[in-house]
């Protein structure tokens, strides 16, 4: 098995570092092999059962993040925020679809971003390109961009630091359902902050009768939370990935759920044999250029035994394009023996970069990629699973529009990311309501 999981070496491996001390990587490589894991098998079952419902119909996965964790962003509060954006989009989705939702955080791990370039170019000067706080730094120095496997360390630490706060809040009280309206707290006024609060006026009246009922509510006072990133970095991936003692069976213990990027998912490359190999949860991004013939051949890759809960298909088509490129694919997964869980990514197929030099995309364009994805399934009689949104539970301006009406000039007030633009707290808000309406319309809500 330990031989299987190293076959990736031998095929092609794209968008790693160039690492000027191969030695210094191995050596960093073998002592995480050695540190605990951060998440446990049992947890990851308990997520794939989890996701076959999501794709049978009967729950949703709501998965959000930033598009890139920085070392420096992993403090108390903008991990809370975090947690608390997500909570309440799942209490908007929960209450407003009357169905479960799934929580996931692109959360402790997701460090190393995919480039389009190696290199950088400013003024002359070409330079390694910005990889994630796990490669490189972002100051354009030679220092800050050369590669340094030191970070690999304090990836894990890092990871491992996030993962203990995100356990304590969601298991400690803190994510109690009875609490919605202290979720709201710290966050400023807004529009989509007033629709949550009457929403949450109409949880706290339903719990107030319920508990007169004599109802045990022990239950509420704790969530399942789990998080997810790319499994992009071989040198940190693999010597995270352990053998299971209850089964003999791999597991990448760095994260519940991984998933394969859509620069990485060659058929014959090493990032989707090396999944196909380890117990988790599998997703895949699927770009609009996506044939059924892909799709399929993945599916025969990384799904073999048709395991429910096993595979999920990310799509990232873009506004313009998701209605024509989709519906081909779940015609053929109509016509085989397959059932993947489908989740919608409205951000990477909908970016764009202003004049003035900002990377953004518009919230229009990220409701009308939703609205085209719940219509697709509308069409073809299958089950629309999940939402994957890049958020920040900060009242950042990184999006154009939405409520707030964010236009060019006010992205300079607040832009923080260091890769992508993310939805801040009200933007991710509001399209949870939105999306909680689709549920209702596409006829996957008991509420239909």
């Amino acid at each position: 098995m330990i031989a299987g999981l190293d076959y990736w070496r031998d095929l092609p491996v794209k968008q790693q570092p160039e690492w000027p001390d191969r030695l210094a990587v191995e050596s960093v490589s073998r002592e995480i092999s050695s540190f605990p894991p951060l998440v446990f098998a049992g947890e990851v079952d308990n997520l794939r059962e989890r996701l076959a419902s999501a794709a049978r119909g009967e729950a949703f996965l709501l998965q959000g993040g930033d598009c890139a964790e920085t070392f420096a962003g992993a403090t108390a509060d903008q991990i809370k925020d975090r947690v608390k954006t997500i909570l309440q989009m799942a209490v908007v989705l929960t209450y407003g679809a009357s169905m479960p939702v799934i929580k996931m955080g692109r959360m402790a791990g997701q460090f190393a971003k995919p480039r389009s370039s190696d290199t950088e170019t400013r003024d002359g000067v070409t330079l390694p390109a910005y990889r994630g706080d796990i490669v490189n730094g972002y100051d354009f120095t030679p220092e800050s961009r050369t590669a340094n496997p030191q970070r690999l360390l304090d990836g894990y630490h890092v990871a491992a630091s996030t993962l203990n706060l995100i356990r304590a809040f969601t298991q400690g009280g803190f994510a109690d359902l009875r609490q919605v309206h202290t979720w709201n707290k710290g966050f400023t006024s807004n529009p989509a902050n007033v629709r949550y609060e009457q929403l949450a006026g109409e949880i706290d009246r339903a719990v107030k009768f319920m508990v007169a009922c004599g109802a045990d509510f022990e239950a509420l006072k704790r969530t399942e939370f789990y998080v997810s990133h790319e499994a992009l970095l071989f040198d940190y991936e693999r010597p995270m990935t352990r053998i299971d003692s209850r089964t003999g069976t791999p597991y990448n213990t760095s994260s519940h759920f991984v998933w394969i990027g859509e620069r990485t998912r060659d058929l014959d490359g090493a990032h989707v044999d090396f999944l196909s190999r380890v117990r988790n949860p599998i997703g895949v991004k699927l770009g609009p250029s996506t044939t059924a013939d892909d799709m399929l051949r993945l599916i025969d890759k990384l799904d073999p035994n048709r395991e429910p809960g096993r595979l999920t298909f990310i799509t990232r088509m873009g506004a313009g394009k998701i209605r024509d490129a989709l519906p081909p694919l779940l015609e053929a997964i109509k016509a085989s023996d397959a059932l993947p869980l489908w989740v919608t990514d409205p951000m990477h197929g909908n970016g764009l970069t202003t004049p003035n030099g900002y990377k953004t995309r518009r919230f229009d364009d990220v409701v009308d990629e939703v609205k085209g994805f719940f219509e697709a399934h509308r069409d073809a009689g299958t089950h629309p699973g999940g939402i994957h949104v890049e958020l920040t539970g900060d009242d950042v301006t990184e999006c154009l529009g939405g409520s707030e009406h964010i236009d060019e000039d006010t992205l300079a007030t607040r832009y923080e990311s260091l890769c992508d633009p993310r939805l801040n707290h009200m933007q991710s808000l509001e399209l949870a309501f939105l999306v909680a309406e689709e549920l209702v319309a596409s006829g996957s809500s008991p509420r239909s």
